[in-house]
């Protein structure tokens, strides 16, 4: 059994925009089923403990909600991690076996901008564990570096939410950066497919994928990589 730490935001307004925002329901459902199903011990945490918002565009429901987030709606365990998350800063990530960052545009503020966070993922990073991410959440790397000061990105292939998709969504210029451009002037290989389509990278412990259609691929890699 490994141990996997869920990182996710806790900003649930876009900025100075006062649209909602906050974690996509089905990056974080869908990995956090795919490694509990796989017999695996999972912790969500956020910086400071604060609750996980949902996106409200994620929030489906009906046929067209993603199984797992049904399937996470109605679980009374998983939604009460939701109001009272752990807090990042009680947690040590070696003793995690991989850190997995879901997306969502509230990652674009509150763990871009995060030291704590940047200096988690560094710390994971050159201890060895896997580290993941889907969609906005590698707008956690954007100060993380590694042990000789180099972006943890630099030189290896990554996906994330693109320029283009982000400008289909109308939320370029609300957004403090775009994320692709961002991880390109960090040095990152960047690939990507068309819009929504899925797409997960791998490059060595390194596992990012491209959109929400990307969450359960991405989490296939993870687990692989445990394996």
């Amino acid at each position: 059994m490994a141990r996997i730490l869920i990182l996710s935001t806790a900003a649930d307004v876009m900025g100075d925009t006062g649209k909602p925002t906050g974690v996509w329901y089905e990056e974080l459902a869908t990995p956090y089923y795919a490694f509990l199903d796989a017999g695996h011990e999972v912790v969500l945490v956020t910086p400071a403990g604060k609750p996980v918002p949902i996106d409200p565009n994620s929030d489906e429901t009906g046929e067209n909600a993603p199984a797992s987030v049904t399937r996470f709606r109605g679980d009374e365990a998983a939604t009460a991690l939701l109001a009272a998350p752990g807090r990042l800063e009680d947690m040590d990530v070696k003793q995690f076996d991989a850190l997995y960052i879901p997306g969502g545009h509230g990652a674009m503020y509150d763990l871009a901008e995060s030291n704590l966070v940047a200096g988690v993922i560094g710390t994971a990073w050159d201890a060895g564990k896997v580290v993941a991410s889907v969609c906005h959440g590698p707008a956690a790397f954007a100060k993380a570096v590694d042990a000789n000061g180099d972006p943890i990105v630099k030189g290896r292939k990554v996906s994330a939410f693109t320029d283009s998709e982000e400008r289909a969504v109308g939320l370029a210029d609300a957004m403090p950066f775009l994320l692709e451009t961002k991880l390109r002037e960090l040095g990152a290989i960047f690939e990507n497919v068309a819009d929504w389509q899925p797409h997960s990278v791998v490059d060595g412990r390194l596992v990012t994928g491209q959109n929400p259609a990307s969450s359960d691929g991405a989490a296939e890699k993870v687990l692989a990589l445990l394996a």
